[in-house]
């Protein structure tokens, strides 16, 4: 039985995936630690606006260790093969960074247009991370 190899590996390294993948940890880094200032946790109850933001505070140190593998891996593509079993981390780093792009984009937020920056520049980020998702998320 042949064992199924992560495609994510050769977009990564080899197609300059590692760039828009790191803007997309990177912004979810700063996304959780502001996760206090969110619009959408100021309507919630306080009791739910602290348990997210413990668990922000329990995410932050795998966003900074994937970072470290990622750049670790620019040198050594095998150490990008233990990110297989963390794709799906991958993929809810870059959808968090699509979904607030996409609020900036539609309902001008400070917030959001705080958090993503300058948003001409960011807009253009949407298609790159289409295509980060469909790449992670391949194996043959």
């Amino acid at each position: 039985m042949s064992e199924k190899i992560w495609l994510g590996t050769i977009y990564l390294k080899d197609e300059g995936g590692y760039e828009i993948v790191l803007k997309s940890l990177n912004h979810y880094k700063k996304r959780l630690k502001t996760i206090g200032s969110s619009p959408e946790l100021k309507d919630s109850s306080a009791m739910l606006g602290s348990l997210l933001q413990q668990e922000a505070a329990k995410i932050i140190p795998k966003i900074d260790e994937t970072v470290k593998i990622i750049q670790e891996g620019l040198i050594d593509s095998m150490v990008l093969n233990s990110l297989s079993n963390d794709s799906k981390f991958l993929v809810k780093a870059l959808l968090c960074y699509e979904s607030d792009i996409k609020k900036a984009q539609d309902n001008g937020h400070e917030y959001f247009l705080r958090l993503v920056g300058d948003l001409a520049l960011v807009k253009n980020n949407l298609e790159l991370i289409k295509n980060a998702i469909n790449k992670i998320e391949q194996f043959s």
